[in-house]
């Protein structure tokens, strides 16, 4: 028993250790970040032109952390990826370690993609939409910074998080778990459900919002479809010809060290 609790002890610490250095890294970005918060606010207000306003009296102060929060956690993404590294290399076969930094580096640049994509082409024709929508009405149109920039932070992290589908597909076929093959014949069914997460994790219910959100979904699915099927592990029927032995473990650590 003690064999056991010991080894699960000391994950548990290297697993607080990294958290303790990742937040610590995320709470000195969150500092430095805070200082150029105006800046970044008026960044992100370049679709909408008129000045913002706010209704409560922290409603700018948790606007501005909000945002210098999204630029913290940015800028800690090699800190995050190097912790997870480390914690999961000792876990690696050799091969595998030599393609995990490429992969984390990788997984970074989708990461920032998402977020170039969706300020650049998503977020001005959303704001754009809406603002048109209600001046076609006679409306005068008086947004609120808080409402506004938690708005723009959670379609930001949900296209970061969404240009990730590709390579989660890719990795998933490397393995083994599915194949480029399954992923093209339940096509339909993917399609199904990225119109449904796309309407529950998109900020506002609307139609136009959820197919802006949809359409770049499918579109990365196909990629993910094609690097499957170029870095897809290839089926092998010769493998079941193979004499067991019966030293050798079986389950997925007879299969790695197959």
């Amino acid at each position: 028993m003690d064999q056991i609790v010991n080894p699960l002890a000391a994950h548990i610490q290297t697993v607080k250790r990294r958290l303790i250095v990742i937040g610590t890294t995320i709470l000195v970005c969150l500092v430095l970040a805070f200082s150029f918060s105006t800046e970044m606010v008026e960044w992100l207000n370049r679709p909408f032109q008129n000045q913002l306003v706010f209704y409560g009296p922290t409603e700018a102060l948790f606007a501005s952390i909000k945002v210098s929060l999204l630029a913290a956690v940015i800028l800690s993404l090699p800190v995050i990826f190097y912790q997870c590294w480390k914690f999961v290399e000792p876990a690696l076969l050799p091969k595998e370690q030599r393609w995990a930094i490429p992969l984390f580096f990788l997984a970074g640049g989708l990461f920032a993609l998402g977020l170039v994509f969706c300020n650049l082409v998503i977020l001005p024709l959303v704001i754009d939409f809406f603002v048109s929508f209600g001046l076609d009405r006679d409306i005068t149109p008086q947004l609120g910074v808080g409402t506004y920039i938690d708005f723009n932070v959670k379609f930001l992290l949900i296209f970061g998080c969404a240009f990730e589908l590709p390579l989660v597909m890719t990795l998933l076929a490397v393995v083994g778990a599915v194949s480029a093959q399954m992923f093209a014949r339940y096509r339909k069914h993917a399609v199904l459900a990225i119109l449904i997460l796309s309407a529950v994790i998109t900020p506002d219910a609307t139609m136009f919002t959820m197919l802006l959100m949809a359409v770049p979904l499918m579109g990365l699915y196909e990629v993910g479809i094609v690097g499957a099927r170029v870095f897809g592990r290839r089926s092998n029927n010769n493998d079941m010809d193979l004499p067991l032995d019966p030293d050798l473990p079986m389950g997925t650590a007879g299969t790695r060290m197959r």
